[in-house]
């Protein structure tokens, strides 16, 4: 027993010493466990594998909305806009900008834009910007989640209350929004891509301009992109499941009946809505995710005519019949 006492020290000794030297791990672990072995068992290779060999899990990447880009959508969208002279004119001189995503099958979303690069003033509806922000800042730690923050979130969105998006944005800072809007995992801002969602003023008069890089607006959206938040959403992969769940309870049941959601209440009134529309001067933008019987899809639109109200409920039978009917 003296021995075997003897020799396990003298091991551990050698260890030691030629921690510092060039050795065979291999051959050490194999003499160390056998000598070992008399005493109690040992698991060296949690002690001294390599940390190197465990590589750590990569996350998954993101929905890439644009790779489900259909041509025959594409040009059946493009045929109906162009059969109405107000809305052609519109288009072509690129003061319109739709997008629609149909969803129906999951694994086989259609996408179609027109002018979906186009960056346009979008009024209130880059406020999800700031909702994104918001729950991105949540999940950091930066932010903390009070029953009055909720509040805020929800006047924000459902009933476009600039007085509480104020708020948000005083809470979040201009610089945080851009972060998540320019964030690799997200690029919903992204100058390769024509822009997207930016907003670089508070809904407030007074305070500092921080607008986008690209056009210098203040609040600011593309159709393509404003697809891609909703797209993102209704996969759980804005920022996280859980933010995008938390942001859905915010955009759901709009308590503003006009442009899309006043056409939706006559042709889709047991369908669930998820909402944001934005107003100013001849500005108009809305865009909605319907889902309810026999629909799935996600539509927008920015609007640059002092009909834009008129145009976007137009807008919306046709977008909702596109996305039912598949060719």
């Amino acid at each position: 027993m003296f021995k075997r006492i003897f020799f396990f020290l003298l091991l551990l000794n050698s260890m030691f010493f030629m921690s510092s030297t060039q050795f065979d791990v291999s051959r050490l672990q194999a003499e160390f466990v056998q000598a070992s072995s008399f005493f109690m068992p040992v698991n060296l290779e949690r002690v001294a594998a390599p940390v190197a060999d465990f590589p750590m899990e990569e996350a998954a990447p993101v929905a890439a909305l644009r790779d489900f880009s259909n041509e025959t959508l594409q040009a059946e969208l493009k045929a109906r806009i162009l059969a109405n002279p107000v809305w052609a004119k519109l288009y072509r001189n690129k003061k319109l900008s739709v997008g629609l995503v149909d969803m129906q099958e999951e694994t086989a979303p259609r996408f179609a834009t027109l002018n979906g690069r186009h960056m346009m003033y979008a009024a209130s509806l880059p406020k999800i910007a700031v909702l994104a922000a918001a729950q991105d800042a949540i999940e950091r730690g930066e932010l903390k989640e009070t029953e009055e923050i909720r509040r805020d979130m929800r006047l924000m969105i459902a009933k476009s209350n600039n007085a509480a998006t104020t708020r948000m944005i005083d809470r979040v800072g201009f610089e945080n929004i851009e972060r998540t809007m320019t964030s690799p995992e997200l690029k919903l801002y992204d100058p390769e891509f024509g822009g997207g969602l930016w907003v670089g003023k508070r809904y407030a008069a007074g305070g500092r301009r921080y607008p986008d890089p690209i056009k210098g607006i203040s609040h600011a959206a593309t159709a393509e992109q404003v697809c891609r938040y909703f797209y993102l959403l209704a996969n759980g992969r804005l920022i996280s499941e859980t933010a995008s769940s938390a942001m859905m309870s915010y955009l759901v049941n709009p308590e503003l009946h006009h442009k899309f959601v006043n056409t939706l209440d006559r042709i889709a009134p047991n369908a669930t809505v998820y909402r944001k529309s934005g107003s100013w001067s001849v500005f108009h933008a809305d865009v909605a995710m319907v889902q309810g019987p026999e629909r799935n899809y996600i539509m927008t639109a920015l609007v640059e005519d002092p009909e834009g109200e008129q145009i976007c409920r137009e807008l919306a039978e046709v977008l909702d019949e596109l996305a039912r009917v598949r060719s």
